[in-house]
């Protein structure tokens, strides 16, 4: 008997991202409105064009310091990658950096970011922990004239996302590939997910979707971690061993993975036959697949320095009152062996990625235009560029 996450996680994965993308924004909708409420942005679906550097710039938001924030939701790896990033393109262009750590308590986050409007700084990034609860707090930052950028939910001047389908498609197509060359087309597979997540529900939706395909495929659970870090995994891992001990494939976010790995490595279940693989790129996740030998096979690398840099250079330019992106993807990266040194390059040096137009364009790509005098346009809807009307 395979083991399942509960019955709304799975139903809503299994929803199209039309459908995903509503759902959010009847989520955002409930909270509803306060008098002294700005603009309320853009809150229907919107297919941005192509972002144009060129468009004419407007004036700058005036009594705001030349401070960048970053509302951390924790300190996992792809986080610190971030902060990596934004504390390099503050120095770069003159801010002051600041970085305001959450420790998962929500409540936590939406006083920081209340400081931060209390204290006028002029360009917050969030990584909310909870989306609903701090919109209203993000919205006040840009009413006041301040740039904001989410790393995936909305309201924000500049929403941050990846193309999640093709993210979890990337990783489970290699999966796929390696099930059919290396293990004769069977495979029982873990599938750790986060589909309470709406937002990142997509991706696992294309790890289902890609196994269905393959008919000597078993996937004996399909659950997400609680939580979902390295701890989680490391637990969920080890209730799945005791039902079903022979496992091949485990795909899901590098941080959960890593715990997966934990647990069949203690438990000497792990083989070096095996396929493990993750998203985002963690450091760890990268030196397993140095090895060359182990279960770790691949990570899909959303390349969380690169992208932060380019939000903090983002920041810095609607603080001058230029125009700058209202959508951003990060676009999926598959790391494998033999990529591995050409990838930590740029991640040690984002600022040399962002220079460059053709290894920048590699990473990121950039939608829509906004600025200063236009910020009653900013993006109070799940933004993808996976949507199509």
């Amino acid at each position: 008997m395979a083991i399942t996450a509960p019955s709304r996680r799975l139903a809503l994965a299994a929803l199209p991202a039309a459908a995903l993308l509503a759902f959010g924004l009847m989520a955002a909708a409930s909270t509803g409105a306060r008098a002294d409420d700005g603009p309320p942005g853009i809150t229907t679906q919107t297919v941005f064009p192509p972002f144009n550097p060129d468009a004419p710039a407007c004036k700058p938001p005036p009594g705001l310091t030349k401070v960048l924030a970053f509302a951390q939701d924790n300190e996992r790896e792809f986080m610190q990658g971030v902060d990596h990033g934004l504390a390099m393109a503050a120095k770069d262009r003159g801010l002051e950096y600041q970085k305001a750590l959450a420790n998962n308590d929500a409540a936590k986050m939406v006083e920081q970011v209340q400081l931060l409007l209390a204290a006028k700084v002029g360009a917050v990034v969030a990584a909310p922990v909870d989306p609903a609860s701090l919109a209203h707090s993000l919205q006040e930052v840009m009413w006041s004239g301040g740039y904001v950028s989410t790393i995936v939910p909305p309201p924000a001047i500049e929403l941050l996302n990846a193309p999640q389908y093709e993210t979890g498609k990337r990783l489970a197509d290699l999966a796929a590939t390696y099930i059919n060359e290396k293990l004769g087309g069977k495979a029982n597979v873990v599938l750790l997910t986060q589909d309470q997540i709406e937002f990142l529900a997509p991706r696992f939706k294309a790890f289902r979707d890609v196994m269905k395909t393959l008919p000597g495929v078993t996937i004996v659970a399909d659950i997400t971690p609680n939580p979902v870090n390295k701890e989680g995994g490391f637990a969920t891992m080890n209730t799945i061993l005791q039902a079903h001990p022979d496992v091949d494939v485990v795909l899901g976010a590098d941080t959960v993975v890593l715990g997966a790995l934990a647990a069949l490595e203690a438990a000497g279940k792990a083989r070096p036959d095996q396929f493990l693989g993750g998203i985002d790129g963690e450091p760890e996740a990268v030196s397993e697949i140095k090895k060359g030998d182990g279960p770790y096979k691949a990570s899909v690398a959303l390349s969380s320095p690169v992208f932060g840099y380019a939000l903090g250079q983002h920041a810095a330019d609607w603080l001058e009152g230029k125009s700058i992106p209202q959508g951003t993807d990060i676009l999926p990266t598959v790391l494998t062996s033999e990529n591995l040194a050409q990838y930590e390059k740029d991640l040690a040096d984002p600022a040399a990625v962002y220079k460059d137009a053709a290894r920048r364009d590699a990473y990121l790509k950039m939608y829509g235009n906004i600025c200063y005098d236009t910020r009653d346009q900013y993006v109070n809807f799940p933004w993808s560029s996976e949507y199509k009307p």
